[in-house]
């Protein structure tokens, strides 16, 4: 079922907050699903085995809606459907390090949007592939947004400012939420990010300003190992191994290095 408003309507005002993508993006800007509208009312009664009255209840009342929906709706269009589904296969490849993968699904999300005409969809897109970048340590500069910088929206431009992390201060007030804090300089808000990729960016966008304490450096490891994001442990483990090395602490580096090929065995 394919019911969603436009994209351009819907998401004029990204970045989002909640977004399941990096800082908002197409991934984000479809419909809630049922299940998350059922969750979102009784967590407890979600995974209860026995469920909850009340909670069914609400749960059926909104299956009838949606299914009322559901004939005057009008369907989304398809560049939006292909491009959310290719955003969200694109940014699972590159945490995996898949990268023949991730490159062919970004390519597929950024055709389909750039099909709409619209600079901003295409720069969000550029946004999502910088992002993730940078939450794996791959601090180069973001060069497909910036060829389209001089007609994207405000809060593209403020995001890109952002990630680049350099003396061009963001406008706080246009970042997602959960980023504002971590800009505005505070490196302890970082823990307070719930969502694992958003924390992973905020926290390389402060390895890149030389703020990474030791204990940073160490929560994106356990964020990228608890998700098994391969590329962002990686990157992350690597920092760990050249600090110890640096230390003069080669019991540790060995430890690090173990664990790397541990990592990298099966790419």
């Amino acid at each position: 079922m394919r019911i969603a408003p436009t994209l351009p309507t819907l998401c004029g005002s990204l970045p989002p907050e909640g977004a399941g993508l990096p800082w908002g993006g197409p991934a984000a800007c479809l419909v809630p699903t049922l299940v998350t509208w059922g969750t979102e009312l009784s967590p407890e009664a979600a995974i209860s085995p026995g469920g909850g009255g009340t909670a069914k209840r609400a749960l059926l009342c909104l299956s009838a809606l949606v299914l009322a929906a559901c004939g005057s709706r009008p369907l989304a269009p398809d560049w939006q459907v292909n491009a959310h589904g290719a955003l969200e296969r694109y940014e699972q490849a590159f945490l995996r390090a898949d990268t023949r993968v991730a490159a062919a699904e970004f390519a597929r999300a950024r055709a389909e949007l750039a099909a709409t005409g619209q600079p901003g969809l295409v720069a969000r897109a550029e946004l999502t592939r910088c992002a993730l970048q940078v939450a794996s340590l791959v601090l180069e500069s973001c060069t497909g947004f910036e060829l389209l910088r001089p007609d994207a929206p405000p809060t593209e431009r403020a995001y890109a400012d952002y990630l680049a992390g350099g003396p061009q201060l963001p406008d706080v007030r246009l970042l997602p939420r959960q980023h504002r804090p971590v800009a505005a300089g505070g490196a302890d808000a970082v823990k307070a990010i719930e969502d694992p990729l958003s924390r992973l960016v905020a926290s390389g966008v402060l390895f890149q300003a030389g703020h990474a304490s030791p204990e940073l450096v160490q929560a994106a490891v356990d964020t990228a190992s608890a998700q098994g994001w391969r590329r962002p442990l990686l990157a992350w483990l690597g920092v760990q191994a050249r600090r110890a090395e640096l230390a003069g602490d080669a019991i540790e580096a060995d430890r690090l290095r173990r664990r790397i090929a541990l990592v990298a065995a099966d790419r």
